[in-house]
C-alpha cells in the first residue's frame, strides 16, 4: 500500500456490512483479501459438552462486519460470499463514527471481559431473566450510576425502585396492536 492509499483508509468511513449467518469470519477474510481495511470483533465463550469443554471465539456482533473503505468499491464488496447487505439510511450507506469503532477496538483489545449485551435505553420496560427476580417486568432507570428497576402497583400509585445487574435483564418487546376484520386495533 501506498502513502496516498493509506491516508485514504485513515479518512475512509466504516461501514456495517449484514452476513449470512455465521459468516462473519469468512466474509472479513475475503474483505481482507481484496484489501479492504475490516474489523470483526470477537470475544471468548466457554462451551460445554458432556465430556469436555471448549472456549471458542464469536462475534461480538452476530451477522455483522464492519469495514473501511471508499463507496466507489461497494461493488466489490458486495459481490464477497457472505455478504447480504449494506446497512443504509434514507438509501444512503449508512456510516459508523469512527469514535464508536475505537471505543470497541480498545475494548477488545485491551484484555478485558467483552460479551455481547441488549442495546438498551434508560426509560425502556424490560424483564429480568436470571436471579431470584426472573419474570419480573419494569422499566430500566439509573441512579448513582446502579441500573435499577422500578416496580409499580398502579393501584395505589406508587412505584419501588429495585437494584439489578444489568445483564440479567432484557428487553421486552412490547406487542403490536392489529386491525380485526372488525376495523378494531387489538393488541395481539
Amino acid at each position: 500500500m501506498d502513502m496516498t492509499t493509506t491516508v485514504a483508509m485513515e479518512v475512509a468511513p466504516w461501514w456495517a456490512l449484514y452476513t449470512r449467518h455465521q459468516h462473519e469470519k469468512a466474509v472479513a477474510d475475503g474483505l481482507k483479501a481484496k484489501g479492504f481495511d475490516v474489523f470483526l470483533p470477537l470475544y471468548n465463550s466457554v462451551r460445554f459438552w458432556k465430556d469436555r469443554r471448549k472456549t471458542i471465539s464469536l462475534p461480538l456482533f452476530p451477522c455483522y462486519v464492519f469495514v473501511r473503505g471508499e463507496t466507489n468499491r461497494r461493488y466489490q464488496v458486495m459481490a464477497t460470499p457472505g455478504v447480504h447487505s449494506m446497512l443504509t439510511c434514507g438509501g444512503q450507506i449508512a456510516t459508523i463514527p469512527a469514535s464508536e469503532i475505537t471505543a470497541i477496538q480498545q475494548s477488545v483489545g485491551g484484555g478485558l471481559r467483552v460479551e455481547p449485551c441488549p442495546f438498551l435505553n434508560y426509560g425502556d420496560r424490560v424483564r429480568v431473566v436470571r436471579g431470584p427476580m426472573k419474570g419480573v417486568a419494569g422499566i430500566l432507570i439509573r441512579r448513582k450510576n446502579l441500573c435499577r428497576l422500578i416496580l409499580s402497583v398502579e393501584t395505589l400509585s406508587r412505584s419501588v425502585a429495585v437494584e439489578v445487574d444489568f445483564l440479567d435483564i432484557a428487553p421486552e418487546f412490547q406487542r403490536m396492536p392489529v386491525l380485526d376484520t372488525s376495523g378494531i386495533y387489538q393488541v395481539c
